[in-house]
């Protein structure tokens, strides 16, 4: 393989080219010719919906169902019972977390 530096006058090859000499850029490039784009005509015609296309409507609807009455007092009782409930579990799940706490700190500890 040849190197663009071997020969007896090595620097000959990256010295700048003189001022009158042919120019060194791109030859003129032609420009690529591009097609006119046809018009566009637009989207088709559509046929006109038949004169009975719609569904029938009912005009007014039923009146809406009363909701049956509600026990208020049944209601707090329930909701007070599962409030007990869940400060039960609460308190049996936080006083296991604590006993394995302390085993573990016991045994790391002793």
């Amino acid at each position: 393989m040849s190197s663009p530096t071997s020969g007896p006058d090595g620097d000959a090859y990256w010295q700048r080219p003189d001022p009158g000499a042919a120019s060194l850029s791109r030859p003129a490039q032609d420009q690529p010719v591009t097609p006119e784009a046809p018009a566009y005509p637009g989207p088709p015609r559509t046929d006109p919906p038949a004169p009975h296309w719609r569904p029938p409507t009912i005009a007014t609807p039923p009146p809406p169902r009363h909701m049956p009455v509600q026990n208020m007092d049944a209601i707090d009782e329930a909701e007070g019972s599962a409030r007990t409930v869940t400060y039960g579990v609460g308190l049996v799940a936080g006083a296991v977390a604590l006993i394995l706490i302390c085993l573990l700190c016991g045994r790391a500890l002793f």
